[in-house]
Parts: C-alpha cells; structure tokens; sequence
C-alpha cells in the first residue's frame, strides 16, 4: 500500500482494552442525508417525530460537539471512511464523472469496511457510496465491502424512484420511469439490509446504512400514509408546481414541508426496523449502533430548513462552515455497554470513527488518523484524549476553511481567489450562533488559526482531480 498518501509516518494505534476478538461487537453506522441539527427529537425538534431515534438518544449517549467531515456529501464521507480531515483527504469536493459516479477514492486508500474486514467482519453497504464510478478503484466492492445495494452515484440518489440500483457490480433494472414512479428506492434498500443481517447474524458484521433521506428531492411513494399525516398536521396549502417532471434538477413538491417531516420520520421509521431485527436476532446486546449525518440541511427542492429550525438554532446549513453547516446530531447505543440517558460535550468528527472502530475491533492502523479513539467516552472507562484542533476544508463557492481550536473558531471566506482573505472569529463558548466577530480583540488567536490553516491544507501530486488552491 502507498503509505505516503497518507501524508504521515507510519504507527500503531494502541490495540482494543475493551473486547477480545470472540467478544467483537457488531457495527451498525447509520448516516443520513443532509439532516441538520435540529431535525430530531431529542436535538429540540417540536414539529417532526422520530421516537425511534429519540429512543437511541435516550438509551446511550449524545453528543452536541460533533461534525461531519465537511458541509456537503462526498469529502464529508470520505473523511469518515479515512479518518482523516478534509486537507488529508482524497476526496475534498462533489467532484462529478459523467455518465454516472464521481471521482474515486484512490486504490491504495485504507478505509473503514477494509479495517472491518482484516478484523473478520463481514462488511456491507447500503443507500449512497459517492466515492467512486461503477468498477473503479473507488467502487465499494473495491474498498472492503463484501455487499453493497444502492446508489453508487449521488447524483443519481436526487431521484428516489431511479430506473436502476447497484447491487456489486451488477445494475439493477427498476420499473421506474417519470411518470410511473413505483419502486422506492429506500424500500428496496432498506429490504436488502435487512437481509444481510439475517445471513450474517452468526459471525461479527460492520453494516454502513447510508441512507439517501432527507436529501431532495422530497418525493414519496403515492398515498404514503407519514405523507399524509404531516399534511394534516401542518393544514399545508399545496404549491403550484409544474405537473410534469422531466427528469432535470428536482422533481417539484406541491406540499414541500410535510414532504420533509415525511421523510425524516420515514428515516425514523427505518432506525426502528433494524433496532427490531437485533432484537429478534437476539444481537441487540452485541450491537454498537451509531446514528450522525453528513452535513448540515439542504434548502433544495422546495426544502425550508427555517420552518423546522433544522440547524438547531446555529447559523448557516449546508456548503457553509458555520455551525449550522457541519456541527451534527451524533448519538451512540450499545445496550449494556453504554449507559443511558448520558450527554456528551466531547469535541470531535468523522475522522474520530475510524480509530475508534479500530480500537474496538483490535486492530491497528497503518498510517496516522487524524482522529482518535472516543472509546473512553462511550464506555466510560480511561481519560479521554482530546483535539489540539479540528479542521474543514470547502472546495466549492470559491473556498472556504475553518478551525475549532478549543471554543474557537475561525472561518475564512473565497480563499482561493484570495488566500489572504481575513479570518472571522467567534468564542463558541459565549457565542454558539457565530454573530459576533471578535478578530479584531484577539489577534493572537487569529494568528494561531491561521498557521493550522497553512499547516493542515496538504497539496498532494497523487491526487491530481484536486484542482482548489486552498
């Protein structure tokens, strides 16, 4: 393996003292798209249900700290299958390949199902991959997953009645086409997961649930009764949209709010069924299962992040790098192993996950993660290392970079047009909305801000797709 794309020297990290290779835990990583914040229960929301989720929250551990790799899908992804920042990563933008992908995560790229796999796990995939064209280097089936089911495009995912689905390397022909939309997506995605736990219930599994809800665009099957409820509930008057759909951009929604809380309850609803076939597996007491999105909430597709309070009350949503965009709900459940009803401020990020499986599974990693084990803070057991830093990267509406130093945090704007431009900073700690810029006061800490943003940014030649001067 080509150990400097990782830009760092080789270590080990510290083997699991938590579980012997008999008592290896299952993995259940559920990620959603483009869910903000606020959109859960027990994150504040007053206007969409999810007791399912609510349920994890309430029976392990949530974190208000925690962010995704980046502000929008593919680089927030490939830093949680990495484990490493977005000025480490391969993958820093939504770089697309037509007719069908996007730019793939390099061959020699070690990721999280290929630790799952050198564990002795079986390892599956299911909703959107993102990092990779079909039989590229990047492909799922190539980076450690024995099964994957979905979109390996996310552009494709824009649809949720697509007229094929990847399942490996073979294309799935769907009855789906404009105007007869009848196979959902989600559906048939949800179904295959389930039977990958049915198959794999004797030996450890690591399940990746990337599922596609609540990203636009905000379509349901026909006569969806959580569509209807939500309707009635909000007393929503439908918009007038145009009645047919040719396929470009989104598909218009008459009735954009109750669409959305539809489709994060729908979300809920699918949490419940695999928190079900654990428990009907007799697996729930040998299952961590981890609930996080990728990014902050989408305003497309008639989406009205404000009518929910999605970002929690922060500022900005998805593709900004103020809390809003990228700080995420994260919740941990492993029954018996993770004590309920907890609240956790423990700074971190995506890049925390893979060290953190690593531990859990005994295995050590053969380059330096950006992140570290979050072992102590799940089971309360040892001190909990923390971050001198985190850091963001943004390769789109002309750059953007951003440091958590502490309760610091600094933004800066455009920086590929300008590399000099100023860094706005805020004291999270007093000012957890970012409205009041206090570079001016503390010069010193802006100085510090921005030699991580030098030092973090790495140009690396193997990885030529990276055109952003950062």
């Amino acid at each position: 393996m080509n150990i400097t794309k990782h830009f760092f020297t080789i270590f080990l990290v510290t083997s699991s003292l938590y579980v012997t290779a008999q008592e290896k835990p299952n993995v259940i990583f559920i990620l959603a798209d483009d869910m903000g914040y606020g959109d859960l229960g027990c994150y504040g929301q007053a206007l969409i249900e999810t007791p399912n989720i609510d349920k994890l929250a309430s029976g392990g551990i949530r974190f208000t700290q925690f962010y995704g790799g980046t502000s929008v899908c593919a680089p927030s992804r490939a830093s949680l299958m990495t484990g490493l920042h977005t000025g480490h990563t391969p993958i820093r933008g939504n770089y697309e390949v037509k007719a069908e992908g996007q730019l793939p995560l390099p061959a020699a790229t070690y990721t999280m199902p290929e630790m799952f796999k050198a564990a002795g796990y079986k390892t599956g995939a299911f909703g959107k991959w993102g990092m990779g064209f079909p039989g590229s280097e990047g492909d799922p089936v190539n980076q450690g997953v024995d099964q994957f089911y979905g979109y390996n495009c996310q552009r494709q995912s824009h649809n949720f009645f697509p007229d094929h689905l990847w399942d490996n390397l073979k294309r799935v022909e769907l009855n789906n086409t404009l105007t007869r939309q009848v196979e959902y997506a989600p559906e048939l995605i949800q179904k295959k997961a389930i039977s990958f736990m049915e198959r794999n219930r004797s030996a450890p599994f690591f399940m990746y649930m990337a599922y596609t809800l609540p990203h636009a665009g905000l379509q349901l099957p026909d006569g969806d009764k959580t569509f209807e409820y939500y309707k009635r509930k909000f007393g929503e008057q439908p918009k007038n949209v145009k009645s047919e759909w040719d396929g470009s951009g989104y598909q218009p929604q008459a009735y954009p709010h109750a669409a959305y809380a539809a489709m994060v309850t729908k979300l809920d609803n699918y949490v419940g069924e695999l928190v079900s076939k654990l428990k009907e597996l007799g697996l729930e007491k040998n299952t961590l299962i981890i609930f996080t999105s990728d990014n902050g909430p989408h305003r497309e597709g008639g989406n009205d992040p404000e009518f929910f309070n999605s970002s929690g009350g922060f500022k900005g949503i998805k593709r900004q790098l103020t809390e809003g965009g990228i700080r995420e709900p994260v919740i941990a459940n492993w029954q018996g192993k993770i004590k309920g009803g907890q609240t956790s401020d423990y700074i971190g990020a995506f890049w925390d996950f893979l060290p953190t499986f690593a531990e859990l599974a005994g295995q050590s990693l053969p380059f330096r993660s950006d992140g570290v084990s979050v072992l102590p803070v799940l089971l309360n057991k040892g001190k909990q290392k923390q971050h001198d830093f985190l850091y963001w990267e943004f390769h789109e509406d002309g750059g953007r970079q951003a440091v958590r130093m502490g309760n610091w945090k600094g933004i800066k704007e455009k920086v590929m047009k300008n590399p000099a431009n100023p860094i706005a900073l805020y004291d999270l700690s007093k000012d957890p909305k970012e409205s009041t810029d206090l570079a001016g006061k503390y010069p010193e800490i802006v100085k510090k801000i921005q030699g991580i943003m030098i030092r973090a940014h790495v140009e690396e030649k193997n990885f030529p797709f990276i055109t952003g001067k950062l």
